[in-house]
């Protein structure tokens, strides 16, 4: 699902509050009823648009009672800073992944054990919630470092609206070498791009040749 739809239909307290009752148990409709205090019609509308955006599911129990649960694992994540705006969705990766490979930096022991009992899950489910928590404190470490190079970079640039120049810099460093390539590279208009270089080579920071650009330092 889009990540601008889910923001709409999460934009919802009392959706948030269904799917947060649901996180613990399948419930019927008067269940949620009860736990919002809002009437079982407008619990049904609710459940609609989850439903029509697959986070929710029905069953029908042995009385012929529909009970409702989520139907699967779905993570978004938004990020919002002077430097930039965005959100993403994205689903639980394969259990095989191995994520040292693909995530270079990762330090964190990411290891997996097969629990034998009820006693080594109970213990995994432990270690899991930690190494989330851990996870959850990097990314706010990464989200501190990030905001620090940019002031940083702004000030050496001594620029308002860092991001553009900041991924102009990236394009270069991962190979980019024209206005096309580097405009390609950024998503942004060719003008825009073109005056961002020029005036990066104004600074001194960046020296053309012919139709390829470079770092000078």
């Amino acid at each position: 699902m889009d990540s601008a739809e889910l923001l709409d239909l999460l934009g919802n307290e009392n959706r948030r509050r269904i799917l947060r009752l649901l996180a613990r148990k399948p419930c019927y409709v008067t269940e949620i009823s009860e736990y919002l205090g809002v009437s079982p019609k407008a619990v049904i509308d609710h459940l609609r648009k989850l439903e029509e955006a697959n986070l929710v599911e029905s069953r029908t129990d042995d009385q012929r009672r529909k009970y409702y649960f989520i139907s699967q694992n779905l993570r978004l994540e938004v990020s919002v800073s002077p430097y930039g705006f965005g959100a993403k969705s994205a689903y639980p990766a394969s259990q095989s992944l191995d994520v040292t490979a693909s995530c270079r930096h990762l330090k964190i022991d990411v290891s997996t054990r097969d629990p034998a009992d009820l006693s080594d899950i109970a213990s995994e489910l432990t270690r899991l919630d930690q190494l989330e928590n851990e996870l959850s404190m990097a990314q706010r470490w990464v989200q501190g470092r990030l905001a620090a190079v940019m002031e940083q970079l702004g000030e050496r640039l001594d620029v308002e609206d860092t991001r553009l120049y900041a991924d102009v810099l990236s394009a270069l460093a991962e190979g980019a070498a024209t206005t096309d390539e580097i405009a390609a590279a950024v998503d942004a208009p060719q003008p825009v791009v073109r005056e961002a270089l020029n005036e990066l080579e104004a600074s001194g920071i960046l020296a053309r040749d012919g139709e390829e650009w470079q770092l000078t330092d």
